[in-house]
């Protein structure tokens, strides 16, 4: 048996691909996510999958799973009842936040609501100083009678238990844990020492809730799925896949949610820089839009880079501050609530809005004919001429243009006086303004220059955006893969098997020993050997990569250092490295270790060195002639639409242009240069305006 199957759900679609590990063969899959149980669409995916393949399920020897239903739960706020019990005096922590304005100068900044509200919130007395002593023992008949009721007249389903300075003694805390769960079963309870021991307690407290506030759903799905799978004799490995681009068990995803909380757009990333690395970009951005959100991640030396800090559901402009800030290893990306199913609106300024309230899969669309009443960005697109109302997924699924229409012209062209041709292009343009301006935000904040760099386009509706959004950005090249559409399904069959755990310990660098560090990390490598346990394959030994971050006594942010070498390193390392981001260093200046950082993984190589795509069709590259709007004549031009299965290594033509395959459609700008490389990936080079 060679066959490994990746499943990446998102919010409107799921996304399915085999492929063979001994040639590199593949099939793909896109169908509608079912949003009342998402399972169903997984395990209706598989089997139609399998059976286009000819193999049975107990032939695969992994199925690896991605999801952003976690994100879009937390952007659209649709998890459970959460209740949180905090240390005595602290109940406000949540509202009062890092106590900071992210924009000194804009009076209209706005912060996002806390994951658990007020009246759900209860005091416990407790208290643990900083240095980890018991200062006040906890009373756990206090905790029952909070907990109480919470559960019988909140109605709460989960828990946060979230105590000061946890991270350094979680005594407290975890009898608390441990009494609540003896007595409540059913409730499920995660607490900040567990889920993420790190110091600043409103990002621990955060994270955590957010951790407990989708735990319920992420379980019962896993493990729905899982029964289903055995009913039906899969007898392979299964794995998930987590924010960091690394896969895990299912138990661990199931007790860790928030380590899922980029778990699609991550394999998306990974898979960014497997084709930067192929076609020789070491810089990339990787732009991925689906039918929910839209996600840029950036590669540098052809790796992504990495977080310990991600913002969800940002609420001004996409700024730093003003989204929810979740503690934990992921690829750092920004993501935005702007996907194919978006709703367009007006809003109170009198000017169209788009996201990121979503139709998601229902009732999707107006033009899906499935119930949708509002107009959304894949309406829009169908009435630009963008997408062929007769082969939305290689024509398995007919689309509505009048529908589309009449929603955008009932609903944007009127109130505003435009014809709902006007009304669809601003929809298109907003969308991709808010996804541009996103991106510069993020880029200038880690010092990327877009000008140098390629862009990697992806998801369902991706590429048909990618080339307008490129252009703003002055990207000056794009690379489309061959099944771009389901691209993220692709990155989970690459990634590798990993977890990484960090706990917050600060310590002078001066009179540090071997000793001392092993007595902080050798624990840790015991948690995570136990975590990774279940996931290792025969022959495969787990690797520890150890990391510290530092800085220098009173500094409020860390530089992250390795630390395999012991502590005499540490020194010339964080000199190093501080001096190349700040291109000087205060030599006299004390040091500090605030945060110890591992990375467990195993030595397994699971990347593909080509895949393989059934052979190009021999019918001609141009299909049709649509009519579609662009910019630069402002008008509709009669437009070539390729075949993408047609178009031949060496092809090249300039834009406008359309190219179509199965799980998604490009849109080629105006005079932008096309040519098809010998992996038969769409390489774009971008005109100027």
């Amino acid at each position: 048996m060679s066959y490994r199957l990746g499943v990446d759900i998102g919010g409107t679609f799921t996304d399915f691909v085999i492929v063979n590990d001994r040639d590199g063969q593949v099939a793909i899959h896109k169908q509608l996510t079912s949003s009342d149980d998402p399972s169903r669409a997984v395990l209706e995916g598989i089997d139609t999958i399998l059976k286009k393949s000819g193999i049975s399920i107990s032939e695969l020897i992994e199925i690896i799973h991605g999801t952003t239903l976690i994100t879009n739960a937390l952007i659209e706020r649709k998890g459970c009842r959460t209740g949180l019990l905090v240390t005595k005096g602290m109940r406000d922590v949540l509202d009062i936040g890092r106590e900071r304005r992210y924009d000194l100068f804009d009076l209209r900044i706005t912060f996002p609501e806390p994951i658990v509200p007020k009246q759900l919130r209860r005091e416990i007395s407790e208290r643990v100083d900083c240095y980890g002593r018991v200062k006040t023992p906890i009373v756990l008949e206090d905790v029952i009678k909070a907990v109480h009721e919470l559960v019988e007249k909140e109605n709460i389903e989960a828990l946060s238990i979230c105590f000061l300075n946890s991270y350094a003694n979680p005594e407290n805390e975890q009898l608390a844990a441990d009494m609540v769960q003896k007595e409540y079963q059913d409730l499920y309870i995660s607490a900040s020492n567990d889920v993420f021991p790190f110091m600043r307690e409103y990002e621990r407290w955060t994270t955590t809730s957010m951790n407990a506030y989708v735990q319920p759903a992420v379980d019962r799905y896993i493990g729905k799925l899982e029964k289903s799978l055995e009913d039906q004799h899969f007898v392979g490995r299964f794995y998930v896949m987590t924010s960091s681009g690394g896969m895990v068990a299912t138990q661990t995803a199931r007790k860790y949610p928030i380590r899922l909380l980029e778990s699609g757009p991550a394999a998306g990333a990974i898979m960014s820089a497997y084709h930067g690395r192929m076609t020789g970009a070491d810089s990339v951005l990787s732009f991925d839009m689906g039918g929910t959100t839209a996600k840029g991640a950036l590669i540098r030396g052809g790796q992504p880079l990495k977080t310990y800090e991600t913002e969800v559901a940002r609420v001004h402009e996409f700024k730093a501050g003003s989204g929810l800030p979740a503690k934990a290893p992921s690829i750092d990306m920004i993501e935005i609530g702007s996907g194919g199913g978006s709703i367009a609106e007006i809003d109170e300024r009198g000017v169209i809005r788009v996201g990121p309230k979503s139709s998601s899969s229902v009732p999707g669309p107006a033009c899906y004919s499935l119930g949708g009443k509002q107009p959304t960005l894949t309406d829009a697109n169908l009435v630009l001429g963008y997408l062929d109302p007769n082969f939305f997924l290689g024509g398995r699924m007919k689309l509505d243009k009048g529908a589309a229409e009449a929603v955008i012209d009932a609903n944007i062209g009127r109130p505003l006086s435009l014809d709902s041709v006007r009304g669809a292009w601003g929809i298109h343009e907003i969308v991709n303004e808010d996804i541009a301006r996103a991106f510069r935000v993020h880029a200038s904040e880690r010092g990327f220059d877009y000008r140098h760099t390629s862009m990697v386009g992806f998801g369902g509706s991706g590429p048909m955006h990618a080339a307008r959004v490129a252009r703003k950005l002055k990207v000056p090249r794009i690379v489309f893969p061959m099944g771009a559409g389901v691209m993220s399904a692709f990155g989970l069959l690459i990634s590798p098997i990993s977890f990484e755990l960090v706990a917050s310990k600060r310590m002078s660098l001066c009179g540090l020993t071997e000793r001392m560090m092993n007595n902080i990390f050798l624990p840790m490598e015991n948690k995570a050997t136990a975590i990774l346990q279940d996931s290792v394959i025969d022959g495969n030994s787990i690797v520890m990569n150890r990391k510290v971050d530092m800085r220098y006594e009173g500094q409020g942010y860390e530089i992250e250092i390795p630390a395999n070498e012991g502590p005499d390193e540490l020194f010339n390392s964080f000199e190093a490295e501080y001096k190349s981001i700040f291109t000087s260093i205060t030599s006299a200046g004390a040091l500090e270790v605030v945060n110890w950082k591992l990375e467990a993984s195993t030595q397994q190589n699971r990347e593909i060195e080509r895949f393989e795509f059934p052979p190009h069709s021999t019918t001609d590259p141009i299909k049709n002639w649509r009519s579609a709007f662009f910019a630069e004549p402002n008008d509709y031009i009669e437009t070539p639409v390729y075949d993408r299965y047609a178009l031949k290594v060496g092809d090249k033509f300039k834009g406008p242009a359309i190219i179509e395959e199965n799980e998604s459609t490009i849109v080629i700008g105006v005079k932008d240069e096309v040519e098809i490389d010998q992996a038969r990936n769409i390489i774009v080079k971008t005109s100027s305006d």
